[in-house]
This record gives C-alpha cells, sequence and structure tokens, in this order.
C-alpha cells in the first residue's frame, strides 16, 4: 500500500506499454448480465444510455457501489489518465504509467441522473486527500471526473463547487479532484472486473469525509 509515487512523472519518463490488450474481457458483466462494454475508447454506449467515468481509490469498491444503483446498466474497471497504452495492473501499480484506476459506468438518465452519479461520487470517498484514498497512497488512487460531454463538464464544475462550499463550511480540506475531458479508459484484466462479486469478502477500502451532498 505505502511507498508509491504520490506525484505523476513527466509524459517522458513513463513507460510506454502496448499496442493492443493483452486479455480478452468477459461478454457480460457477472453481476448485472448486461454486455460488459460496446467500444470503451471512443465512449458509445447502448441507444438512450449514457457513459460517464469517475475515479475515487481503489476500483473494486468503487465498481461494486455503481453496480449497485437502479438505473446503472453496466459497469466495467480499468486505467484512465496516464500516458501508456494498455497499461497492466501490475505497471499501473510501480506509478510509472500515471493512470488513475476509474470506473467506466453505463446508466440509463431516464433513472438516474449523471449528477445523482456525482453525488454519490463525493459521498463514498474523500475528494480531499490528493494522491491516496485511506490506506492506499499513490497516483492511481487519486479522485478523477472525467467527462464526456458539455453538460456533463458543467455539471461536474457546479456540483464540485457547491460540495467544496459545503466542505468548507465543515472545516475540511479542498477538493483536490482531477476534472478534465476524459481519456482513453483502458480495461483492467478479466480478474479485477466485478471483482467483489467474485470475492465477497475482498478488500474494502473507502475513506470518506463524512459529509451528505448538500440537499
Amino acid at each position: 500500500m505505502f511507498g508509491r509515487p504520490t506525484s505523476l512523472y513527466p509524459a517522458d519518463k513513463t513507460l510506454p506499454g502496448r499496442d493492443t490488450l493483452e486479455w480478452d474481457l468477459p461478454a457480460k458483466h457477472r453481476v448485472l448480465g448486461t454486455p460488459l462494454l460496446a467500444d470503451p475508447a471512443d465512449g458509445s454506449a447502448p441507444e438512450g444510455y449514457v457513459v460517464a467515468y469517475f475515479g475515487l481509490g481503489c476500483f473494486w469498491g468503487a465498481e461494486e457501489m455503481y453496480w449497485q444503483i437502479p438505473g446503472v446498466y453496466a459497469t466495467a474497471v480499468g486505467y484512465q489518465g496516464g500516458t501508456t497504452l494498455n497499461p497492466t495492473y501490475e505497471e499501473v501499480c510501480s506509478g510509472l504509467t500515471n493512470h488513475t484506476e476509474a470506473v467506466r459506468i453505463v446508466f440509463d438518465p431516464t433513472v438516474v441522473s449523471y449528477a445523482d452519479l456525482m453525488k454519490r461520487f463525493f459521498e463514498v470517498h474523500d475528494p480531499t486527500q490528493g494522491m491516496r484514498q485511506g490506506n492506499d497512497v499513490g497516483t492511481q488512487y487519486r479522485s478523477a471526473l472525467y467527462f464526456l460531454s458539455p453538460e456533463q463538464e458543467q455539471t461536474a464544475h457546479e456540483l464540485t463547487k457547491v460540495y467544496g462550499e459545503e466542505l468548507a463550511r465543515r472545516g475540511l480540506g479542498e477538493i483536490t479532484t482531477e476534472i478534465r475531458e476524459a481519456p482513453i479508459f483502458y480495461p483492467a484484466e478479466p480478474h479485477h472486473q466485478q471483482y467483489l462479486d467474485r470475492v465477497p469478502n475482498g478488500y474494502r477500502c473507502h475513506a470518506n469525509t463524512g459529509v451528505a451532498f448538500p440537499a
């Protein structure tokens, strides 16, 4: 958990990676039974559905929280925000890829909104911790909101401001969440997908501020 880099490397110092993914992914979500991925590279989803990307520490627990929300069609875990092509988990853990662990969420906007998912995002992790989450230290655990549309971008900034003001009112630290246009999402290895359904007693590590999103 400890001793991993807590600052991003210069892009020319990161690992090069590889041109193609080295593993085959399962066709269907282990819990929801829906297709696991359409095309993660371009953010596409089935007609009528929307994609969102969030980074909030270890992706095992983050994915579990999101697949339980009504209106979520599918989830997948992967690596995002770095420069290494098609990285492996071991490479990401080295800190030499600049990726963070991320969750890809496909949802029905008539049932649950992007704002609702964002509120959940803020409430289930601590967005003030910088390059860590709880006992997990390193750049791969940084908080991130990666938007895919102008509407998501606006919502991300607006709700971050609202929640930041609530944290300040409670005397807590500033939000350190990385907010930017969604970079390429590289799916993680098959055994990481829906990990906590495979291993129900597995590692759940999320810290949180204890502050609910203001009504």
